[in-house]
């Protein structure tokens, strides 16, 4: 998990990079995003976007901006655009919406937008698979 500060501060590419010194092939990695808070669940604020455009320009495909609204951010198409930059040689996007799935996610910011006490937990694994 690197979620949006870590993928902006360049997580992805320092752990395929780190992988690679140890001797695995980026082209051979295989890579899963998500769940992750979907585009139409995650706005945020002109100054996020301001952020993450200053680093990369290319950036602002993953936005969804409508007129008077403030923008929406595609964290997962994010991320697995800078695998795929990394050189990852498969990344699969598991398409679902953490916040707007209440029966299947636990969600820091549906938590905090609707108020619930706690949020819960989610946890990432990084693994060797012997055989792929």
């Amino acid at each position: 998990h690197c979620g949006w500060k870590g993928a902006k501060a360049g997580t992805v590419r320092a752990l395929v990079d780190a992988l690679a010194r140890l001797g695995a092939d980026p082209a051979r990695m295989i890579a899963a995003v998500g769940p992750a808070i979907g585009l139409a669940s995650y706005e945020v604020g002109p100054d996020f976007r301001d952020a993450i455009l200053a680093d990369d320009p290319d950036a602002e495909r993953f936005f969804a901006v409508e007129p008077g609204r403030r923008p929406h951010f595609d964290l997962q198409g994010f991320v697995h655009a800078r695998l795929t930059r990394a050189g990852v040689g498969r990344v699969d996007r598991i398409a679902a919406d953490t916040c707007a799935e209440p029966g299947r996610f636990f969600s820091y910011r549906r938590a905090c937008l609707t108020g619930e006490a706690d949020y819960g937990r989610q946890l990432s694994a990084i693994a060797l698979a012997s055989g792929v």
